[in-house]
């Protein structure tokens, strides 16, 4: 791809560069001699360590957020636990583990998720997965794997009584008033009641409304089946394509999908997930930043998301030259200009949707 040569500021009204990068190795990483964190094999110390000296790198780029890939087949860590051992090492950079939906209870997640932006002060979101194995399905015993569709839909069930928890306590629900040994205000707490095709909850969250009112939603929206769920729920869609004109057209559709489901598609980042050998990259760092700045300029995305073949090296070298060179041109932040996740991505902060309607008290 050609890349735009033109200098412009994030800061004069143009539509500002998002970066993110991922912590666990991508595809075909194996055997190159570097393993990343919470590979099976690696104490939990060690492990804990590396992650929090890539997430600090990162936080020095001021990347926009960190995803941790994590599923029930795969050995090591688990992505909720590591990102919030990271979050108290950390002070800005946004942190965004994978939370599969199949065979775990609704309510569980969305506290975990809720207690993670608690912990890192605002810079929570949680990258929504299913689990379409019989072998995964078998760790559970609970029952067998629906068709991939079905598990997309249940995904989008647990996205939406999710953000209905997290608004279930008003924003002041929380009094603390010595004098009268009263915590909350119980006429700001709100029953939920959602009954979905495989499960129902009644709420409310035994969590307090999170620092970002909601913490960030993100979908791989690659696959078809994962496309409506990301078009209705997510704040950030990542997908894959081979060309500016595929990741456009990808672009366009999540945003029409997102109108159609009556969101404002302007509160829908898009960004381009690929997995990069930056040892093996043709033309390097350098031509890894022109890719990005013609994709970006050109409106087919809006920002990318780097899977490191080897974190340790891809994402060294990811925030010491690329970012650089895109800093250089105007084309991405010096520092970080906000303090919460939301911020970064230039997203709303959405009110209550209890408080606002006064439903469900």
């Amino acid at each position: 791809m050609t890349s735009t040569s033109t200098s412009t500021s994030t800061s004069t009204g143009t539509r500002p560069l998002h970066l993110a990068a991922e912590l666990t190795p991508g595809p075909g990483a194996s055997g190159l001699g570097v393993s990343g964190p919470g590979a099976p094999g690696i104490a939990p110390s060690t492990a804990a360590a590396r992650t929090v000296a890539l997430a600090r790198l990162a936080e020095a780029a001021a990347l926009d957020f960190l995803t941790h890939d994590d599923s029930f087949a795969r050995p090591g860590l688990d992505a909720l636990a590591v990102l919030a051992r990271v979050a108290p090492e950390t002070r800005s950079v946004g942190l965004v583990p994978t939370v599969t939906t199949t065979h775990t209870e609704p309510f569980h997640v969305q506290a975990a998720v809720a207690t993670l932006d608690w912990v890192s002060r605002g810079r929570a979101g949680w990258r929504i997965a299913v689990s379409p194995t019989g072998a995964e399905a078998r760790l559970f015993g609970r029952r067998e794997a629906p068709p991939t569709a079905a598990l997309w839909q249940e995904a989008g069930e647990v996205a939406e009584v999710s953000r209905q928890l997290w608004d279930s306590w008003e924003d002041d629900a929380e009094i603390r008033d010595v004098a009268t040994g009263r915590f909350v205000d119980r006429r700001k707490l709100h029953h939920v009641n959602f009954q979905g095709a495989t499960f129902s909850v009644k709420g409310p969250s035994i969590v307090p409304r999170p620092p970002q009112g909601n913490p960030v939603t993100v979908v791989d929206a690659t696959r078809p089946a994962a496309r409506g769920t990301a078009a209705h729920h997510a704040d950030v869609a990542l997908v894959r394509a081979s060309s500016a004109e595929e990741a456009a057209a990808l672009r366009a559709e999540l945003r029409r999908g997102a109108r159609a489901h009556g969101r404002d598609p302007g509160q829908l980042r898009v960004l381009l997930s690929a997995t990069v050998d930056l040892d093996t990259y043709e033309g390097g760092p350098a031509a890894l930043a022109e890719l990005i700045a013609g994709w970006h300029g050109g409106g087919a995305v809006d920002g990318f998301h780097l899977v490191p073949a080897v974190p340790e090296r891809d994402l060294a070298r990811f925030t010491a030259d690329t970012v650089t060179r895109l800093r250089d041109r105007g084309l991405f932040r010096t520092a970080y200009e906000g303090a919460t996740l939301r911020d970064h991505l230039g997203l709303t902060r959405p009110a209550s949707q209890y408080a606002t309607t006064g439903a469900g008290a």
